[in-house]
């Protein structure tokens, strides 16, 4: 009988492993290639932007300001905020602000490489793929209302905090060194 009483409990957690397991596959395989690949010193072209870096310090810093939004909209929808917000706002401010991720991750990845000589670019790297495996493991455990009901604020909590470190490790920093340019 004591069996049947934590069953629901194993299996709501058994539906999480896929997900997470999918997750730390990602995060392992960028880090992987991040350092096993040769930087090439150049991936996207800055488009509007005087050079890359500059890209990608305003790409983060936009998807920055839209992990806010993912926070109060998630609030909202949880009923832990005050202001009714509609749904689309939390899905489409999340959609976007992964968006604006991609080109700076492909820039940083293919031109730089996951590099480890200096202790604010080897937290940057780290954390670029630790991002990236939380987001593949929220997607992925999205869809499923088998997991516990702590899944996906813990996983988006955890997708928050990435994004302001990479953001405090390169945006912030490049801001506050190089100074404010497009």
């Amino acid at each position: 009988m004591t069996s049947l009483m934590y069953e629901p409990s194993r299996t709501r957690f058994t539906a999480l492993l896929v997900p997470l397991l999918a997750g730390g596959l990602a995060m392992v395989a960028l880090g992987v290639y991040g350092r096993l690949h040769t930087p090439t010193g150049f991936a996207v072209g800055p488009a509007g932007f005087s050079a890359a870096l500059p890209m990608k310090s305003w790409l983060t810093t936009g998807a920055f300001v839209l992990a806010f939004v993912q926070v109060v909209s998630a609030l909202s929808m949880w009923g832990r905020y005050g202001v009714a917000i509609p749904p689309w706002v939390h899905r489409w401010s999340g959609r976007l602000a992964f968006v604006l991720t991609i080109p700076v991750a492909f820039h940083c990845l293919y031109a730089l490489g996951l590099q480890y000589d200096v202790p604010r670019v080897l937290a940057h790297s780290l954390l670029g793929c630790f991002f990236y495996g939380v987001f593949t493991a929220k997607m992925l455990a999205l869809p499923r209302r088998d997991t516990p009901g702590w899944t996906l604020p813990v996983l988006g909590g955890l997708a928050f905090t990435a994004l302001v470190g990479l953001w405090l490790t390169s945006s912030f920093w490049f801001f506050t060194t190089i100074g404010v340019t497009f």
